[in-house]
């Protein structure tokens, strides 16, 4: 008799949190740099061509890592923060806190802190919020508006980055409260606070320094 197969652990879907700004940005970039270097390729005399080789070699990857690669991933069970050189993947039981002052920034439970790239922070939309919010309250001073409206319109009316972290903060709140629920959560809580990994991107790094080499060769030898 066969031994029935044990049921497969729940998947859940990646949210995506991106900088739209950054990405427009880095398109403008790449296209603009393709365009010199592509016309410097073709177009140049004697050693033209190979420093703008190797020029876009450098160029080109250090684009992509700081305005593409940046993105966060976040589902019920862990959070994956690619910035633009490293790749920081852990369970929401290893997270401590999550803040967003000048910057946003994960704090762990062993005390590390990593900056996500992908949630800039914009001083401009955050005054802009609270001007809003200021006006609001003038407009009801005697705080008339529902409680639940109150509760479910508080995030429109932050700041975009503020808005993030706190559907951030909410992942990683309900993921522990249900690792409380179960008998073995003391067990595991431990352990996964320290399964912290990082990963250095060097598909982004490779190619950055062998063109900045290559580079410097050129301009040397010239």
């Amino acid at each position: 008799m066969t031994s029935p197969t044990p049921p497969a652990e729940p998947t859940y879907a990646d949210r995506t949190f991106r900088s739209p700004a950054g990405i427009a940005g880095g398109v403008l970039l790449l296209l603009l740099t393709c365009w010199i270097g592509g016309d410097a390729v073709f177009r140049g005399e004697g050693r033209v061509p190979w420093l703008a080789l190797a020029g876009l070699l450098t160029v080109v990857p250090i684009v992509i890592a700081f305005t593409l690669r940046p993105v966060v991933l976040a589902n019920e069970q862990r959070i994956e923060i690619r910035n633009p050189f490293r790749t920081i993947t852990m369970p929401w039981t290893a997270v401590a806190d999550l803040r967003a002052g000048y910057s946003s920034e994960l704090f762990t439970e062993g005390g590390a802190k990593y900056q996500l790239w992908a949630v800039p922070v914009s001083l401009r939309q955050r005054k802009k919020a609270a001007r809003q919010q200021s006006r609001r309250s003038l407009d009801d001073p005697y705080d008339r508006t529902s409680v639940h409206a109150d509760v479910r319109d508080a995030k429109a009316r932050m700041a975009t980055a503020d808005q993030t972290m706190a559907d951030l903060r909410e992942l990683a709140e309900r993921a522990k409260a249900g690792a409380g629920k179960s008998a073995e959560s003391s067990a595991t809580s431990a352990s996964s606070a320290s399964s912290v990994s990082v990963r250095w991107a060097y598909e982004v790094i490779a190619p950055a320094v062998v063109g900045a080499v290559l580079l410097a060769v050129l301009s040397a030898t010239g």
